[in-house]
């Protein structure tokens, strides 16, 4: 059933683009996952237990819920995608940019979680030194807290990679299954294995998946180490 390894075209496109969806996932989602767990880390404010909720929505709801959403939300029709439409002349749904914004809306959590835990594993006495020594927050910030916090924010990226390959539920609520357009990796195994004849490709995308996977975990579990023991031997 496996004997012919070889990837087709169709697989190939799927693999790119998945990489390309979990890539821009990260670069997008990123920054806002860093100040949303700076605020959960380090600020005290009414209703932050409803901001931490929203932050983990996606993972406790059904990922069609979160698609469906964003297609109400972010559709030609919607009151965001027609605005989009009509101002700016852009579509998001149905495309491979709206992939990466289904993938980041459900990766967004890990990301904030894994910054959050590494930013309240600061001192705060660190920051507080340097604030009396003159430092602007933002200095405090960008010479004391992002560096100490670098092995959770690589692993806040590493997590949100691995769960952009692995996105299903809200990218085809959303972006449908369009071959070469929004058929990412777990799209094609999908549709392989609704297809007669589609086991063998099914099986070869099952393992890469695996593959991909297991890979973004251990470097960034390895990078997350290195990084850590050279900070600590700097200290």
């Amino acid at each position: 059933m496996i004997a012919d390894a070889s990837l087709s075209v169709e697989e190939w496109t799927a693999i790119g683009l998945s990489l390309k969806v979990g890539f821009w996932s990260v670069v997008t989602g990123l920054p806002l996952a860093v100040t949303i767990a700076w605020v959960l880390a380090r600020l005290r404010f009414p209703g932050k237990a409803v901001l931490d909720g929203l932050v983990h929505v996606p993972l406790v709801v059904p990922p069609v819920v979160v698609g469906y959403l964003l297609l109400v939300l972010l559709g030609r029709q919607g009151p965001i995608g027609a605005w989009l439409y009509e101002v700016l002349g852009v579509t998001v749904a149905f495309t491979w940019q709206g992939a990466v914004i289904a993938s980041t809306v459900m990766a967004f959590p890990l990301m904030v979680r894994a910054i959050r835990l590494s930013l309240e594993a600061i001192d705060p006495g660190l920051e507080a030194a340097a604030r009396t020594l003159g430092a602007s927050r933002a200095r405090v910030f960008a010479t004391i807290t992002l560096p100490l916090a670098a092995p959770g924010l690589l692993v806040g990226a590493m997590l949100g990679f691995a769960r952009s390959l692995g996105e299903f539920g809200a990218t085809i609520t959303f972006v449908s299954n369009i071959p070469g357009e929004t058929r990412t990796l777990p799209l094609a195994l999908y549709t392989y294995t609704q297809v007669p004849g589609g086991d063998a490709a099914a099986i070869r995308l099952m393992i890469l998946s695996l593959i991909i996977a297991f890979t973004a975990l251990a470097v960034s579990e390895i990078l997350a180490r290195r990084l850590k023991a050279r900070m600590e031997a700097t200290v």
